[in-house]
């Protein structure tokens, strides 16, 4: 008589966790919607310079047109980032996210002069999309 040997079941999976994939998609749409509302900030700064109060005593110098092409290539980037972290992008998306993410929020901190109140919404959710996306850990079955 021989004796049968059953495979040891697979464990089982890893409770997915609703709040860190719903954080991931909440960064992605965020992080795709401010860079939308960069370019569009940046847009408005570099067309007339009337839109934004001229300020004259500022430590760091940069004319409106400057900020605008700052903001422009900052929201394209972001809405690049954006797009990828929705469609499932793998790693460097989020880590891509997190410095585009990192980099708005110093050029916002830098554009306060000019739209206080925007610039702190901004930064606000600019903190959640870097919280939301070093928080996230992606889950990866493990390979027999």
């Amino acid at each position: 008589m021989t004796q049968q040997t059953h495979p040891a079941p697979a464990p089982a999976p890893a409770p997915h966790s609703g709040w860190a994939t719903g954080g991931v998609v909440f960064a992605g749409v965020l992080l795709l919607m401010n860079g939308i509302f960069a370019i569009l900030q940046g847009i408005s700064a570099i067309a007339t310079d009337d839109v934004y109060t001229r300020i004259h005593n500022y430590v760091y110098k940069i004319n409106l047109t400057g900020w605008g092409w700052i903001l422009v290539i900052l929201g394209a980037l972001g809405v690049i980032a954006g797009a990828a972290l929705l469609k499932g992008a793998p790693g460097w998306a989020r880590g891509v996210g997190i410095f585009l993410a990192a980099l708005s929020m110093v050029a916002q901190f830098l554009f306060l002069p000019y739209a206080p109140l925007w610039a702190l919404i901004m930064i606000g959710i600019d903190f959640f999309v870097i919280w939301a996306l070093a928080l996230y850990r992606p889950e990866h079955p493990a390979h027999a």
